[in-house]
């Protein structure tokens, strides 16, 4: 009983990252337990968008930003194209509803045990206001440190993907001169 009057007493930080964590989880298993390729997509923008949600209570909102546009944006996007360029057909023989249910069943059970004795062993730390960073995971923080301390591996990483264009570009080129002739 006692375990409940604490649980109750939670901040509501904690009911959201709760409710997120479900959902995240909800998305990833429709990911991969959906047998309509167009479906596992939707499951997985799904996800994407919940994991950037997290992001944003952990106070890394350039990082959510970016997930959210470069990978539920234009990853997805190609995985759709992928998907509709191949026609995939669903198989003939559909899963059974007492297997899905067994096995839904079977991974909550497992997963709502793991999440029961992460929230028991979990620790609360209390936060000093005199240290806290507020600032430790905006944009203008990240681009010092970006444009500072890591501005060689900055510029190499980005003369690389430069150079491995350039590259795609002139091996498809290729293909395509070769083709024609």
């Amino acid at each position: 009983m006692e375990y409940f009057k604490n649980i109750l007493s939670l901040p509501p930080i904690y009911y959201t990252f709760a409710i997120l964590s479900v959902l995240t989880l909800f998305g990833a298993l429709g990911t991969v337990m959906s047998r309509n390729p167009v479906h596992s997509v939707i499951y997985m923008i799904v996800t994407f968008f919940s994991l950037s949600a997290h992001y944003i209570l952990l106070n890394a909102q350039f990082l959510a930003a970016v997930n959210i546009i470069v990978y539920a944006g234009a990853i997805m996007v190609l995985f759709l194209f992928v998907i509709m360029f191949l026609n995939m057909k669903q198989e003939s023989e559909e899963m059974k509803k007492d297997k899905i249910i067994i096995t839904a069943v079977i991974t909550a059970v497992i997963l709502g045990g793991i999440l029961i004795i992460f929230l028991r062993r979990a620790e609360r730390e209390p936060v000093n206001p005199l240290t806290y960073n507020s600032q430790s995971g905006m944009i203008e923080v990240l681009g010092k440190s970006l444009y500072g301390e890591y501005l060689l591996p900055f510029e190499l990483i980005s003369i690389l993907l430069l150079v491995a264009m350039a590259g795609a570009v002139m091996l498809g080129k290729r293909e395509a001169g070769e083709r024609h002739f």
